[in-house]
């Protein structure tokens, strides 16, 4: 059984500036496939090579193999969907198999564009994978497909069917990622130089921000077993030469008990590597005291959700933070030599240019290392996106990507919302440039910012940070074209109507009830009482000066 999985080439010019990411499900879907037997497994990285359509499918011919699997986020799901396509014609005997976030919830509009797709794969992914390829292995899955837990597909009746959710995986210890399917060569983090992983310790969010749809997808917090991860860690880096890894956690600092020894346990082992993660402002006051303990285990970048420069977006985002908070986890971290970055989320409806410029004054307030300005993306299976209602009549999902204005304000275009983010980002890093990274006294954290400015600059001359390439200048003004694909944007009639008149449109929210591992509320979790002995090398905090 010969297996190749391929990232689709979509490119936005968002988080991959700092360079290629590696990406995590080939590790652990290929991962559990070897466990399970299957061991002739290829991976194509058609993103980090850049490849066309033409030359993926000629590598399709050439390896001839019986399964294609595929994943996909919102904006990359249209190269997803052409993967598919490609593969049958081909070969209309290859298995198509596509998972990730998108086709989850929107598996009808999966089906009904790209019917090449022999199966989605909904929500966590390892198991289902074994399951549904042993099935194909014994010659018998278009008959059992029915009992396959966890998958979309066109029936015999020609309609789109999903079987019921496949429980979570309730032992994360239990996962065996396969992190030599890479090509470790093109996976180099450009602020350090070394390469980059992007490993797993933990799964789900028990926060519930109406914006996004971690919590979702994962349907219940768990994490792994310290022990076990840094396990892995030790792999990646006496193995494959890793010197930093970013964790795909939505927050991995929520169980401050694990989090801790996970630390303690990269501090006993020596390895000589450094990491960043995303986490909630909330959690680095609470572990303000053990900022310099994080950073003695290598922890040296973390990106502060504080999303919004205004209470009431906070409070609608869900947030439960404030902006008092926001800037007092930023200099936290800069008194211990931890890198913050700070978040923004621009263009909402209400955006003005007036909010505009009270985001770039309370983020120049701030001073964090790093800021970056998102532009709200509405992920059509999220509450705000029902929130927003027949506001979101762009269905474009590949400019669903943080770096275009999907939703029009009432009082600005689209288009001055994208300027007014890049002349933020623009006052931002010339202020850093001159003023800031160069004077940092820490030598560690100075180089990383420079080392971040040189990849800001690489993406900027190349004109693929934020996709700056589709903004001109002509007669001394600035023109954008946004590029919408207009047969995607929909009447206010099939916005109005969408169960109606565009039923494939229309995420499938039942997907993870209660009997199936879905918990929303993060208060149902019970946490272990944090035993203070854990740590071994606490020490006194250091001020950084800039």
């Amino acid at each position: 059984m010969k297996i190749l999985m391929v990232q689709p080439n979509y490119h936005s010019g968002g988080a991959e500036i700092a360079g290629n990411w590696t990406p995590s499900w080939v590790a652990y879907i290929g991962g559990a496939l070897k466990k399970a037997g299957f061991d002739q497994i290829r991976f194509v990285d058609a993103m980090a090579d850049d490849l066309p359509d033409e030359q993926i499918e000629e590598i399709i011919r050439a390896n001839k193999p019986d399964v294609v699997m595929v994943t996909n986020i919102t904006p990359s799901i249209f190269k997803a969907q052409d993967i598919m396509k490609i593969a049958k014609k081909v070969d209309p005997k290859i298995r198509t198999i596509m998972g990730g976030i998108h086709s989850t919830f929107m598996y009808p509009q999966v089906l009904s564009e790209a019917p090449e797709t022999d199966y989605v794969i909904r929500g966590e992914g390892e198991e289902i994978a074994v399951n549904l390829v042993k099935a194909i292995a014994a010659g018998n899955d278009r008959e059992t497909r029915g009992e396959i837990t966890g998958i979309a597909y066109i029936d015999d009746d020609g309609k789109v069917f999903a079987t019921a959710a496949h429980p979570v995986i309730e032992d994360l210890d239990t996962l065996s990622p396969d992190w030599s399917l890479y090509d470790w060569d093109k996976y180099i983090y450009t602020p350090l130089n070394c390469r980059l992983a992007v490993p797993n310790f933990a799964r789900g969010c028990p926060f519930t921000c109406t914006f996004c749809s971690q919590w979702q997808f994962w349907r219940r917090y768990r994490a792994r077993t310290p022990k076990n991860f840094v396990d892995e860690i030790e792999v990646l880096v006496k193995k494959y030469n890793v010197g930093f890894f970013i964790l795909a956690d939505e927050e991995p600092t929520i169980n401050k008990q694990k989090f801790v020894s996970l630390c303690q346990e990269l501090i006993d082992r020596k390895l000589d590597v450094t990491w960043g993660i995303n986490t909630r402002v909330t959690d680095i006051m609470r572990d303000a005291d053990l900022l310099p303990f994080f950073r003695k285990a290598g922890l040296v970048h973390v990106s502060l959700g504080t999303e919004a420069a205004s209470q009431m977006n906070l409070n609608r985002f869900r947030k439960e933070t404030t902006i008092e908070e926001n800037k007092l986890a930023i200099k936290l971290l800069q008194k211990n030599g931890i890198v913050a970055e700070a978040q923004f989320v621009m263009g909402l409806e209400h955006e003005t240019p007036e909010t505009i410029e009270e985001t770039f004054q309370l983020c120049k307030d701030w001073d964090p290392d790093m800021a970056n300005w998102t532009i709200y993306t509405p992920w059509p299976f999220s509450d705000l996106f029902k929130e927003l209602g027949d506001r979101v009549e762009v269905r474009d999902y590949s400019k669903y990507n943080f770096v275009s204005p999907i939703i029009k304000p009432d009082n600005m275009e689209r288009e001055d919302v994208l300027k007014g983010v890049l002349k933020s980002y623009a006052r931002f890093y010339a202020r850093k440039t001159f003023f800031g990274y160069p004077w940092i006294k820490d030598p560690y954290v100075r180089k990383y910012m420079l080392g971040c400015l040189k990849a800001f600059a690489q993406t900027t001359i190349t004109k693929r940070f934020y996709d700056i390439d589709r903004v001109k200048t002509k007669n001394r003004k600035l023109e954008i074209d946004l590029g919408f694909d207009k047969s995607r944007i929909l009447t206010q009639d099939e916005v109005k109507n969408l169960k109606e008149l565009r039923p494939e449109m229309v995420a499938d929210m039942s997907f993870g009830l209660k009997e199936a591992g879905y918990q929303r509320e993060h208060d149902e979790h019970e946490w272990d009482d944090f035993d203070e002995s854990t740590i071994k090398d606490r020490q006194d905090s250091t001020i950084r000066n800039c």
